[in-house]
């Protein structure tokens, strides 16, 4: 039987542990100075990701590449963060992008009936990356969702929310948003915003 690796990418297309080669190969593969590395069990890779790669590149020569995920190391304020918000009761959705040092509001849209918080992350992400392509930026990305970001490796949303003529727009958009993704390369780093170390991500609608 051959052993299941675990693979980080400190940085890529998509930062994180991946628990088999295509993907990382999918965020590594032609990206400048990626830096990524295999690890036996999963427990070592998310150790090593926290950590960040300064740890396991000590004879790297390149000394350009900034350390994303070092847990000393602040955010990246020249950046994008992305964020949603809904209301559980009523279903309303909306999302937006901020530039992450001087909080500029970069878009917004919303609010959608009968959707959910993660279907706004996602459509968040899938926003800013377009955004960004089209204004040739590689900036970074932060997003505190997993889901989101998880849904963007994977090129397509796993939403449990069941269409309906109210919510229409949602699928319309979600429809859109996967097919940008699968149609389009970025190289834009998709970083998990700390929370707890940072504090609240600056595209948050303040209304937890």
């Amino acid at each position: 039987m051959v052993k299941n690796k675990y693979y980080v990418v400190w940085q890529g297309r998509i930062c994180g542990v991946f628990d088999n080669w295509n993907d990382c190969k999918v965020n590594v593969e032609g990206f400048e100075n990626a830096k990524y590395k295999s690890f036996e069990t999963k427990t070592e890779a998310e150790k090593a990701f926290t950590e960040g790669y300064k740890n396991y590149y000590k004879n790297s020569s390149n000394n350009t590449f900034t350390a994303l995920f070092d847990s000393a190391e602040p955010p990246v304020l020249n950046s994008l963060s992305v964020d949603a918000a809904c209301n559980t009761v009523t279903g309303q959705m909306e999302y937006r992008g901020v530039h992450t040092g001087t909080k500029e509001l970069w878009f917004k849209q919303g609010p959608f009936p009968k959707a959910s918080n993660n279907i706004g992350e996602f459509l968040a992400l899938v926003h800013g990356l377009a955004l960004l392509k089209q204004k040739n930026s590689h900036i970074p990305v932060y997003s505190d969702s997993i889901t989101a970001i998880a849904w963007v490796r994977q090129k397509k949303h796993k939403s449990i929310v069941l269409p309906t003529e109210e919510n229409e727009v949602i699928f319309d958009l979600l429809t859109r948003a996967e097919f940008w993704l699968q149609s389009n390369c970025f190289k834009n780093p998709i970083i998990k915003w700390n929370t707890k170390k940072w504090g609240e991500i600056p595209a948050d609608f303040g209304r937890k």
